[in-house]
């Protein structure tokens, strides 16, 4: 039996298995900085499954290793979600974790805790075949990404020096093949004025006004944005607007303006300033937010607010390693595409030009949305993809 043949059985027959882990993981809530229960949970099922190494590193990112070869290949989901939300727009309990109906349910199940059960199985399937190839295969479970895409990763590659060959994202993808996605970024503008009476508002400067009407400047800039022929067209829009006064029946004296920027190829942190500074009032000014929160081990890692945009070629290797995977464990051929929202992809691309793919069970339009559900189909498949990976590395993508 071919090795390919071997990895479809045994993505099958642990089907079950993987929906189980995942719905143990849904259970768990596990917002941003309070990913601790659902580490030490994936960590039980990676000792179970017989990963040779199982760690967590000084940010508190989950690490799991299979093989020990010289080259790397990442594996990674972050585990961290989002919040529910309104209760009342979900027909069911959002950390249930049932499984029915050929799904499991629950916030996470997509984005992405689908996708680190699905690891959890390709590393157990890996150790059943004694992989002892070229690769030493990582499989990182990584922390803080909702908050702050990207900076786990900066963390593990920075502090941790474990820089891979080659990456897999297992963010939703619909089980399609993703090689890039936007990048993006966050400003805010500062606007100052000058307080007096309301009664008299012409003795004063109103910063309100300031902000409003560079505001509309931001909508125009929006429709002005050119598109790349694959990632499509950047964004721009205010998504925060605070003031301050002396009292309601003053003069405003400073507005806060908050842009939530997308980027296309080509546009850059210094392109996307420039581009505000054109129409910018004199007194104003432009500043990048930087990320401090503890992670959940108490390590502060800062990062600015800005999330390099990243796309690799559809002829290169990893892409091609990952097209033929697909087309050797479901005999089709795979879509090949690129995400809307953004990922860790950003850093381990992005900034540090590592070559990444993205394949993930689930729908993405499910991500941060009430009802999310990931198919249990989806996560055999996925768990079958990232086992046979490394194979079809070794030999030029094929068997």
């Amino acid at each position: 039996m071919s090795k390919i043949s071997e990895i479809r059985e045994k993505a099958a027959a642990y089907r079950d298995k993987t929906a189980e882990n995942l719905s143990a993981m849904v259970k768990i809530p596990s917002l941003s900085c309070e990913e601790e229960a659902v580490i030490q949970e994936i960590a039980r099922q990676c000792r179970e499954a017989g990963f040779d190494e199982v760690r967590v590193d000084g940010l508190g990112n989950l690490i799991g290793r299979v093989g020990h070869g010289p080259k790397i290949l990442a594996i990674d989901a972050h585990i961290d979600t989002v919040d529910v939300g309104e209760r009342k727009l979900w027909d069911f309990d959002p950390f249930s974790g049932e499984i029915k109906d050929g799904y499991v349910l629950g916030r996470g199940s997509a984005d992405q805790e689908g996708g680190a059960a699905a690891m959890v199985t390709a590393g157990r399937i890996l150790k059943e075949l004694g992989y002892d190839g070229e690769y030493s295969v990582y499989f990182t479970f990584t922390v803080m990404e909702e908050d702050c895409d990207g900076m786990c990763w900066n963390y593990i590659i920075e502090k941790e020096k474990l820089i891979p060959d080659f990456a897999v994202s297992t963010e939703p993808t619909n089980l399609n093949l993703y090689r890039g996605h936007r990048g993006r970024m966050e400003f805010e503008i500062h606007f100052h004025g000058l307080s007096c009476h309301g009664s008299e508002p012409e003795r004063g400067d109103n910063a309100i006004y300031k902000a409003a009407r560079f505001a509309l400047e931001v909508e125009k800039l929006h429709k002005r944005l050119k598109p790349d022929e694959f990632l499509g067209k950047g964004s721009v829009t205010a998504s925060l607007c605070q003031s301050s006064s002396p009292s309601l029946c003053s003069v405003s004296d400073y507005c806060r303006l908050y842009l939530d920027r997308r980027l296309t190829w080509g546009e850059t942190k210094e392109t996307a300033t420039a581009e505000l500074q054109e129409f910018l009032p004199d007194g104003a000014e432009i500043t990048i937010p930087v990320y401090e929160r503890k992670s959940y081990k108490g390590t502060v890692f800062t990062q600015e607010k800005y999330f390099p945009t990243w796309k690799i070629p559809e002829t290169h290797p990893l892409v091609q390693a990952g097209a033929n995977a697909y087309r050797s464990l479901f005999e089709g051929e795979p879509k090949i595409d690129k995400w809307t929202f953004s990922t860790n992809g950003v850093a381990i691309c992005g900034k540090h030009k590592i070559p990444v793919i993205g394949f993930g069970p689930g729908n993405e339009v499910l991500a941060h949305a009430p009802n999310e559900k990931t198919p249990v189909a989806h996560l055999e498949k996925a768990s079958a993809f990232y086992a046979a990976l490394p194979y079809m590395l070794e030999k030029g993508g094929k068997e």
